[in-house]
């Protein structure tokens, strides 16, 4: 039996709403539901997504996908005490909220351990300066175009 699970509503600020339908759109993108999800809503807002999945290098530790609104998104591994993350690679590039399909490459990448993919170092895209911004910012990167498909980023 397959269970669908829809946004939060009532979020205390709309960006709040447009980070989870950002995060459907990516989760998507990834085979995954946003049951896998949570989201820090603290500045900088930033969201976890577990992966049930193990990288090569790296047997018997848990993978997450991490988002944050300065950041963009990270590659992480659970440590073996499970309290901590280790993030291994960043997306990078030139903004916070790239296409859901270039974050499943990113992704896809790392499964093949492809050291090519993304940065190692924490790439500064943006300043987290409020949720009224970060609305903006979700809202022109998922609006759609006039021909129905997503906004190129």
């Amino acid at each position: 039996m397959t269970a669908t699970l829809t946004m939060p509503v009532r979020n205390p600020h709309p960006a709040l709403d447009a980070v989870w339908g950002y995060l459907a759109e990516v989760t998507g993108a990834l085979g995954v539901g946003l049951e896998s999800c949570t989201v820090d809503n603290d500045s900088p807002v930033s969201a976890y997504v577990a992966l049930d999945e193990q990288l090569p290098g790296h047997p018997g530790r848990d993978v997450a996908l991490l988002w944050d609104e300065s950041h963009g998104w990270a590659v992480a591994i659970e440590t073996h005490s499970g309290e901590d993350l280790i993030v291994l690679r960043y997306l990078g590039g030139q903004t916070v909220v790239p296409p859901p399909a270039r974050v499943a490459r990113f992704v896809a990448a790392l499964r093949e351990d492809d050291h090519r993919v993304g940065q190692l170092t924490p790439p500064s895209l943006r300043e987290a300066t409020g949720l009224a911004d970060l609305e903006l910012l979700l809202d022109r990167s998922t609006r759609p175009t006039r021909a129905g498909a997503a906004r190129p980023v």
